[in-house]
């Protein structure tokens, strides 16, 4: 991995910036081995739980997210969701546009813009890939593939109410600090795990998504 270009404090969250930062850190391409059932992810919820994840006790069933980053004003923005609250699962979460790899998808990147699509109506020609971010396991067993992009100024979101509740942007500095990713704990499973949480005004960003914010800012970001 490349370290990430230095520059300036001012212009650091330009979306300038963090286009040099990703082409600089990040891969274009996913690892050939990205989905081998033999390799367990470095990155993951795992890596605060207190817990070794095993191949026995692991599904690793595959899922790619969009990270996607817009310009607003001179600065760049990370635009999140909070899922529906009438969902079976993670219900009123806030996440990144993604989901399940379908078979017919032809890539992790098809997987992220296909879901981005239908949540919250980002259409791909708006979307410009940057890299891809370390594979991180969930302790569901999801091995999610995070694809960073940027995002044009002038794209629309048309939120799909089946699955998602809001679309709101959280600006790049505030997740990228890592006095505000806090580590918090509880009990799952019968034992007690940890896990990052961002909170942000009335947002409450925890979990895989701070998880994966946080691998951002370790990637792009930390010294």
């Amino acid at each position: 991995m490349k370290a990430p270009t230095a520059l300036p404090q001012e212009t650091l969250f330009s979306i300038d910036a963090v286009r040099a930062r990703a082409l600089n850190a990040l891969t274009l391409e996913p690892a050939a081995d990205l989905f081998d059932p033999a390799i367990i992810p470095s990155v993951g919820d795992h890596q605060l739980a207190g817990y070794v994840p095993t191949l026995a006790d692991q599904a690793h069933r595959p899922a790619a997210v969009l990270i996607p980053v817009i310009a607003r004003g001179d600065e760049a923005s990370i635009i999140l969701t909070r899922r529906a609250s009438h969902l079976k699962d993670h219900a009123g979460q806030v996440a990144f546009p993604g989901g399940k790899i379908d078979a017919a998808d032809a890539s992790p990147l098809a997987t992220a813009l296909r879901e981005a699509d239908e949540e919250i109506g980002l259409a791909s020609h708006h979307v410009t890939p940057l890299g891809f971010l370390d594979p991180y396991l969930s302790a569901t067993g999801f091995r999610i593939i995070p694809v960073m992009a940027l995002v044009a100024d002038t794209a629309q979101f048309q939120p799909n109410a089946a699955e998602v509740e809001a679309v709101f942007e959280v600006p790049l500095r505030f997740l990228m600090d890592p006095s505000n990713h806090q580590q918090h704990s509880a009990e799952w499973r019968g034992a007690i795990r940890k896990y990052y949480a961002i909170p942000y005004e009335t947002h409450y960003i925890w979990g895989v998504t701070a998880g994966i914010l946080r691998n951002l800012y370790e990637r792009l970001y930390a010294a």
